[in-house]
């Protein structure tokens, strides 16, 4: 049930038998040869997809995280930690004043783990509410999956690539590239990021069959939509 597609007169009626919102976390940053907008595209949908049989409330998704160690790479957008952590706390008190009580937040970016501090600060003055940071690519079951059809997975790889990731007419390369140092990219600037880099591939390969996506977010919407429906108190 998405926010955007209802007036406020409808939520008003919802939040007298449900007090459940879904709030999908993404980021608008290079993938390589895929969309600038990947982590907030995914998010949304699994967002849509798990809560749509249960009829619980999915907002927009914030488009916009934090991750500036793409700084210099063209169309990324970051966020400054205390930003972040004020448009997370601004969400959770807009939403416990008009009635919601139990927030699934669903995050696509890890660079965004920062906002769970601030959620759980919010919590400690609410404390009638019920707060969830489900990190969808790296819950347990998901993660499993992706490591099972593939090991070398990472950010802009395969196992971002779904058909809904993808640009028109954008070829991949059909390579395994060999995973980047990650401690090494944890030291270093943005500009240097850049050139260190390349394409903006961590390592593995570019794509996968859309078979073997589809068997991984079918885990991610069960994985997601357990989260939403059972164990809030």
């Amino acid at each position: 049930m998405k926010i955007a597609d209802m007036n406020w007169l409808q939520v008003e009626e919802y939040l007298k038998s449900d007090d459940r919102a879904v709030v999908p976390l993404g980021s608008t940053e290079q993938h390589a040869y895929l969309s600038n907008s990947v982590d907030s595209i995914l998010a949304e949908a699994i967002s849509t997809e798990a809560a749509a049989p249960l009829g619980v409330a999915v907002f927009p998704v914030l488009a916009f995280g934090i991750t500036p160690y793409f700084a210099n790479h063209p169309g990324s957008i970051s966020l400054r930690m205390d930003t972040y952590g004020a448009i997370i706390t601004d969400i959770l008190d807009s939403l416990w004043s008009t009635g919601f009580r139990r927030v699934l937040f669903v995050n696509g970016h890890g660079g965004n783990t920062p906002g769970q501090t601030a959620a759980l600060e919010w919590l400690n003055d609410h404390v009638e509410a019920r707060i969830r940071w489900h990190n969808w690519w790296n819950a347990p079951k998901t993660l499993a999956k992706v490591h099972a059809i593939d090991p070398v997975a990472s950010h802009a790889s395969w196992m971002e690539n779904f058909p809904i990731t993808r640009l028109p007419n954008i070829g991949m390369p059909d390579t395994q590239k060999p995973m980047v140092d990650l401690d090494k990219l944890k030291t270093i600037a943005a500009p240097l990021v850049k050139d260190y880099l390349g394409d903006g591939n961590f390592g593995g390969r570019y794509q996968r069959t859309d078979d073997e996506m589809q068997a991984i977010w079918d885990v991610a919407i069960a994985e997601t939509r357990a989260l939403i429906e059972d164990g809030w108190a």
